[in-house]
């Protein structure tokens, strides 16, 4: 038995003996995303109040990367075709939902560690916080039967890869189109700053 799959019975032993543990477990493991969606929210809520346009652009990325991440994902999880837990041990304990969907990489590994590695170019307490809840959801995943360990550690790191160099691309163009867009009537929406402050902390030296 590889090291991975003992990991998986031992947890998959675990959630059988903590009766009371389940309900919270598999409600986080299922509706954990809402918990994601406000951080995202928080995410833009803060660039929104920082005047800087460098943090609205990672703030408008996370979400966007976010999905990027998880359009990569089903390619690569269909080309790998890894069963679930359940297909290949019957016996063991699932308190998710069947799904037929392939295992390799966990989907919700893949959103909670591209949403961390967003939020973290907007503000690393932030970031901290999603990290922490990017960490329960992946062993939530497993504690449920839905996926092995190897699933959704290799969710959190393809989501947080996706994220961190979509935006290494993507941030000149993001980082334009903030300013541009300050200058319309979506401007509330993108910072709460006077236009005078703005101008103030993107040119310091200026009178």
């Amino acid at each position: 038995m590889n090291p991975d799959t003992a990991l998986f019975l031992t947890i998959n032993e675990l959630a059988r003996a903590t009766g009371w543990l389940q309900p919270v477990v598999l409600a986080y493991a299922s509706y954990g995303v809402v918990l994601f969606a406000a951080l995202l929210l928080g995410g833009w809520w803060l660039a929104r109040r920082s005047a800087s346009v460098p943090a609205m652009a990672a703030a408008l990325w996370a979400p966007a990367g976010m999905l990027l991440a998880l359009a990569i994902n089903q390619p690569v999880a269909a080309l790998v075709g890894e069963p679930r837990p359940d297909t290949l041990y019957p016996h063991i304990l699932v308190l998710a939902q069947h799904s037929t969907d392939p295992s390799f990489p966990s989907d919700h590994a893949v959103m909670a560690g591209s949403v961390t590695a967003g939020l973290f170019l907007v503000s690393r307490r932030l970031g901290a916080g999603s990290a922490l809840a990017a960490v329960l959801m992946a062993v939530a995943r497993v504690y449920v039967g839905a996926h092995f360990p190897q699933d959704v550690l290799a969710g959190l790191l393809l989501g947080a890869a996706v994220a961190l160099v979509g935006f290494r691309v993507a941030s000149g163009v993001l980082t334009k189109l903030v300013t541009a867009l300050e200058a319309g009537p979506l401007r509330p929406l993108l910072t709460s700053a006077p236009v005078r402050t703005r101008l103030a902390v993107e040119h310091p030296t200026a009178s």
